[in-house]
């Protein structure tokens, strides 16, 4: 009933002990109450984070590092409706928001796509029925194009310099229209997308060719909420489910092209050296079975019972929330 978005310090990263493990306790630096359930959240820069809400309405909160508050910074409401705007129970549920600075973009119930700028308060654009079912998650191919999925199987590639409003593409699982939850694209080859779904399968797409998925992966025992290639190093891919599980698969060939962590002046900063970004890494996504030598697969959370709902992953930081009302931290991810 009372949501609320919170800011956390996640322990000093120039404070770490005799084994690697940081120093100090996690720790509320501030939070505000947010109307409606969170359905997404993404920084847009810094100091700013765009909020998704189930009334439909669009929020962009600031930080103020300064004096450790945060406040609405621009509210775009009732973003997404199902009939009325003016209603007083209008709201559609935003269920997906991205940020490419100073662009953002939602999905929501309603089958819209909104395009916002920080800086305006009216919409750039809407795609008033971009789709009849829900749009489930939404994410940028490159500047110029969207990606999103919905509630029947499928992903729509949409070209931001036509007027029309229409997919330049659509892809689909074949037969049983299982809705998708969440797409992730690779982040060196725009090309390859990670989609996950209602029956915890996760599909991996080459948009270039075909209207199918290149390869099925059996995963999850119940939904998956969430995918993510990993940002620096994308042979690893992560994905999370509502039957708590967490898996870690990893494509990376041989072991002499895991990262390697270089320690610089004493701090203990992260960098991935960029050989281990080479083609035949890259193809491993793409051939028909990937798991047959070259995947391994691991459960992060061996005995975990309550759903995964999120997670996010940076360096060798890897961050999930579950229904436990926990958010964990995993720090050695590779080690």
């Amino acid at each position: 009933q009372d949501n609320r978005i919170s800011i956390w310090s996640v322990g000093d990263l120039g404070n770490v002990g005799l084994n690697g493990e940081y120093q100090g306790e996690p720790q509320l630096l501030c939070d505000i109450r947010h109307n409606g359930d969170v359905m997404d959240m993404q920084f847009l820069d810094q100091e700013r984070i765009v909020v998704a809400s189930s009334t439909g309405d669009v929020t962009i909160f600031r930080h103020h590092q300064n004096n450790q508050t945060l406040s609405a910074n621009q509210r775009w409401e009732k973003a997404h409706y199902h009939v009325d705007r003016q209603a007083s129970c209008g709201g559609a549920a935003c269920t997906g928001v991205i940020c490419n600075n100073p662009e953002i973009v939602t999905v929501g119930e309603d089958g819209r796509i909104n395009f916002f700028r920080a800086d305006q308060k009216d919409p750039v654009r809407t795609i008033e029925n971009a789709d009849s079912s829900t749009l489930h998650a939404v994410t940028f191919l490159r500047t110029t194009e969207i990606l999103t999925v919905n509630s029947i199987g499928q992903l729509k590639i949409w070209d931001l310099r036509q007027q029309r409003n229409e997919p330049s593409q659509i892809f689909s699982l074949t037969g049983d229209r299982v809705p998708l939850h969440c797409v992730d694209r690779h982040p060196n080859q725009q090309h390859i997308v990670a989609t996950g779904g209602q029956d915890g399968m996760l599909s991996i797409w080459d948009i270039r060719q075909g209207t199918m998925p290149v390869s099925l992966l059996n995963a999850h025992e119940a939904e998956m909420w969430e995918v993510h290639f990993h940002p620096s190093n994308p042979d690893h891919l992560f994905t999370c489910s509502e039957d708590g599980s967490l898996w870690h698969w990893d494509t990376s060939t041989s072991v002499s092209e895991k990262p390697s962590f270089l320690h610089q002046g004493g701090r203990s900063s992260t960098y991935f050296s960029h050989n281990i970004i080479n083609q035949s890494v890259v193809s491993a996504w793409l051939s028909n079975d990937p798991t047959k030598d070259r995947m391994e697969i691991t459960n992060l959370i061996p005995n975990q019972t309550l759903s995964v709902n999120s997670l996010d992953v940076l360096g060798p930081c890897l961050v999930y929330g579950t229904d436990a009302e926990a958010i964990y931290v995993n720090r050695h991810l590779f080690a």
